[in-house]
């Protein structure tokens, strides 16, 4: 592009539409076709359908982007596959939403026409997030989009699903589950959230059969107590030693009820003894398994007190609490009442507290599949960053319980579980298939229930490449190179891939993992739509553009886990667009073009900037390649606004001005802006697209399948460095000298004396530091202020350099205001009753004022010795 047609601002609304469809149209978010080029596949988590992007998102998708664009550039064949989640209980949840809106329900108008809305649905409003991921500059290869519920990888599931019961690692069971009583569903943990909240613990008494005393159970679900079957203390509780086997009357119900001895209960806490209520309890259901006793099921899929509840049947279990509490108490049953801090799961859905409930469902033995991933684990097949995450997932790996796979839903995958009349179960593709399994034994209806999304989203990594069948895509891209996800999942999702692909594929799904922080606001809250705390990505992209939102998220990714969103970040974001769209301009505009021929002889300046741009493409590719993008951030960040704007090009602009002497300069910073736009495209691509566009000369017809920088070694230069780092540290203490005098930058002054070597860099500390010239030795007759560096002493004459009277006046009121404030906040904090009742956060910021105020004093007597005034 000409020069001439570049606008003296960026416009990022523009800009980054414009590329996006150049690069899609070019054909660049596919894959290279060339055999010889190593793949590198990504496929990235699949959003759900019913999602739409938030700050989450925006880091998620943008450094799968990153990592795509940057192995790329270094000459891989990339495919990033993106697709979508059907998101079993987020989808229906909304639809059911509408259908009441409607006046209608699931329920009225039946599975079949419900599916065909929720399908309606996916088709008219499903794309939402994917658009999104497009504004966000993702280069994705949407030709090669998959959707779990797809007719190919619907049956990859299902052909697992049947594959898996033929081997007995899935089978029907009975198991306590969370279960989410208004959408009547078990629910898995990522689906539900943890709070605490002020409530009752409930003292009450159990007495003995014999009637020779009681044991006192402390609960904060009393309702539960219904369907206790034991109680249970610790084997070595001596206060139980002669009393383990005799029995218990259940209050309110009569019932005789054994008490245990079992390793569960903690015999420090409290009586040390526990109510056993199996159906209701993971932990009491593993002790009345050990046991062999009775589990009965006190609440139904509604949470109301069923038959065994007695007289309470039919009551909701919040109403139920209410009785069974007023009857324990006019009883004599109920000992005391605490408050206390309850732990309760919600659901994240429906917002009811999940029931722990005994049902029967659908079950996976993960056991039986874990140790291929131990192994690959242990021996660094694959890994984890930040590293610490390979210990919490091997951790888990080896303490595996049995997976819940259904759902009570109707929009997911039907569990292909076909019944004969007598109940016998055969697993199949379809009911064809499972007739003829069957035989003679006509069947007669299928599972209604679905499978957990988990389940299908554990076969993502090779079945959105074709699998079970032997494609190209396949045999070319699997194993997939990375996994970009959050630490929330590991156990739900990064265990079931590894462990269905081990088993399904023989190999690891992926080599490494990267774990993204969690984006909080700048207060360390959450950022959440329902809190009011969330921020609309879409909304900034907007405003600031895609790029300076990634490069927001992007600069805070490295090892932490934790990332703090602030304007006054996004703010810094822009204005490093905007500094890199100006200078970029400038040095078109002034350096025009590069040499024909690489110039023979460079100045020191010029050694030490190529020398540090040799480091910088280093730094930032051993960055990227270890995920650690925060310091890749801030290696172009220092390079970029520091060492090329504030200091090369300032130091060049007399040689640019000369046609005799820019050959050198104008190298140096064409090469420095190609090789800095490469580096930055994977973080910022449209502005770095765009720039690239109006290089003269470029290498390639895209920044974005260009090649990645490839510096000569004789750039590497460390005694330029060494050299000039002291030049510009001399300078920057002559700046800081000039300002203790109130001398404003750019202002010319005619001499400053030295002693010492200043080696080859006087020319640039003279036009740097503002001064006229540099006089060896040291002024004789005048006034002047002194410091040090670089080895160099230096002398500043302060005589006609300013009003003295006028600064002494001004000298005077700055310090008077400050002594009489500083007197004020003294008088304060001297006063007992003052820290007594402040909060200590107040007095706290009492005494930083306080110190504050007399360094500002210690600075103005400073300034007076200086100046000499009294």
């Amino acid at each position: 592009m000409n020069i001439t047609e570049m606008p003296t601002r960026y416009d990022a609304s523009s800009t980054e539409s414009k590329w996006y469809e150049r690069w899609e149209t070019a054909g660049l978010f596919k894959p290279d076709p060339d055999p010889a080029k190593q793949p590198y596949c990504i496929t990235i988590p699949p959003p759900n359908i019913t999602g739409s992007l938030h700050m989450g998102h925006v880091l998620c998708y943008s450094l799968q982007d990153l990592l795509g664009r940057y192995q790329r550039m270094r000459g891989q064949s990339v495919l990033i596959l993106p697709g979508q989640d059907h998101a079993g209980i987020a989808t229906q949840s909304v639809v059911e939403k509408q259908l009441r809106k409607q006046g209608t329900s699931a329920a009225q108008i039946g599975r079949e026409q419900f599916v065909e809305r929720v399908w309606q649905w996916r088709d008219e409003a499903g794309n939402t997030i994917l658009e999104q991921l497009r504004q966000l500059g993702c280069a994705f290869d949407w030709s090669r989009g998959r959707f779990t519920l797809d007719e190919r990888y619907a049956q990859a599931v299902l052909k697992v699903f049947v594959e898996w019961f033929e081997r007995g690692l899935i089978f029907r069971g009975k198991r306590v589950v969370n279960w989410d009583p208004a959408l009547q569903t078990s629910v898995s943990d990522i689906e539900t959230e943890r709070r605490t909240f002020r409530g009752k613990l409930y003292y009450i008494r159990y007495p003995f059969a014999n009637g020779e005393g009681h044991v006192t159970i402390a609960t904060t679900r009393p309702e539960t107590m219904l369907a206790d079957v034991a109680v249970a203390v610790h084997p070595s509780d001596g206060r139980y030693k002669d009393k383990v086997g005799q029995t218990l009357i259940l209050p309110l119900l009569g019932r005789e009820i054994p008490l245990i001895a079992d390793i569960y209960p903690d015999p420090e806490f409290g009586s040390g003894a526990v109510k056993i209520t199996p159906a209701h309890d993971p932990n009491d259901h593993a002790v009345g398994t050990r046991h062999g006793l009775p589990m009965p099921v006190l609440l139904d899929e509604r949470a109301r007190i069923t038959e065994e509840g007695g007289v309470y049947a039919g009551l909701d279990r919040n109403e139920a609490r209410k009785r069974i509490v007023q009857d324990l108490d006019e009883q004599g049953f109920l000992e005391k009442i605490e408050d206390h801090d309850i732990p309760i799961i919600i659901s994240e859905r429906s917002g009811e507290v999940i029931e722990p409930l005994l049902s029967e469902q659908w079950f996976c033995d993960q056991a039986a599949l874990a140790k291929p991933v131990i192994d690959a684990l242990e021996r660094g097949e694959i890994r984890f960053h930040p590293e610490r995450y390979n210990h919490i997932f091997l951790d888990w790996m080896q303490n595996l319980r049995e997976w819940c796979l259904s759902r009570q839903l109707w929009w997911g995958h039907r569990i292909p579980i076909y019944y004969d009349a007598e109940d016998t179960a055969y697993a199949a593709l379809s009911w064809e298939e499972a007739q003829r399994k069957a035989g003679d034994k006509p069947i007669v209806r299928q599972d209604d229930d679905v499978l957990d999304t988990w389940f299908s989203s554990g076969l993502w990594p090779f079945a959105t490449l074709g699998w079970p069948e032997q494609t190209e895509d396949l045999k070319r891209f699997y194993p997939t190179d990375v996994l970009v996800t959050d630490r929330n999942i590991i156990n739900l999702w990064v265990a079931r891939m590894t462990m269905v692909g081990f088993d399904l594929t023989g190999e690891k799904p992926f080599s490494d993992v990267m774990i993204f922080a969690t984006v909080l606001r700048e207060d360390g809250r959450r950022m959440s739509k329902s809190l009011g705390t969330g921020i609309d990505p879409m909304q900034l992209i907007g405003s600031i553009g895609a790029d300076a939102l990634r490069y927001t998220l992007l600069s805070q990714t490295g090892e932490n886990q934790d990332l703090r969103f602030s304007d006054r970040r996004t703010e810094e974001a822009r204005n490093f667009c905007n500094k890199i769209w100006n200078a970029t301009r400038f040095v078109l505009m002034t350096a025009h073009e590069p040499p024909e021929l690489a110039p023979d002889r460079f100045e020191l300046v010029d050694e030490w900037l190529l020398s540090r741009l040799y480091d910088t493409v280093e730094k930032v590719r051993d960055a990227y390649d270890t995920f650690d993008i925060q310091t890749a951030s801030h290696a172009l960040y220092r390079f970029f606004w520091s060492e090329l704007c504030d200091w090369y090009i300032e130091v060049s602009k007399p040689r640019l001005a000369n046609e005799s002497e820019n050959a050198a300069p104008r190298f140096v910073l064409f090469t420095a802006i190609e090789a800095f736009l490469k580096m930055i495209h994977p973080i910022m691509p449209h502005l770095s697209e765009e720039l690239y566009s109006y290089l003269p000369g470029k290498s390639s017809e895209f920044l974005m399948s260009s090649p990645w920088p490839d510096l000569p070694s004789d750039f590497k230069h460390p005694d330029a460095e060494g050299e000039i780092e002291r030049t510009f540290e001399i300078t920057r203490s002559l700046r800081a000298l000039r300002a203790e005098v109130g001398l404003p930058a750019m202002r010319a002054v005619e001499a400053v004396y030295y002693e010492g070597d200043l080696g080859a860099g006087a020319s640039v500390i003279a036009s740097q530091a503002w001064f006229g010239e540099l006089r060896p030795g040291k002024p004789s007759d005048e006034k002047f202020i002194t410091t040090s560096a670089g080895g160099v002493d230096w002398y500043l004459p302060t005589a006609g350099l300013i009003d003295l009277e006028k600064e002494t006046q001004r000298l005077d009121k700055e310090e008077h205001k400050a002594q009489d404030e500083l007197a004020k906040i003294e008088q304060r904090l001297a006063n007992p009753m003052f820290r007594e009742r402040a909060k200590p956060e107040i007095v706290e910021r009492e005494e930083q004022t306080a110190a504050e105020l007399r360094e500002a004093l210690d600075k103005i007597r400073q300034r007076r010795n200086l100046l000499g005034s009294p």
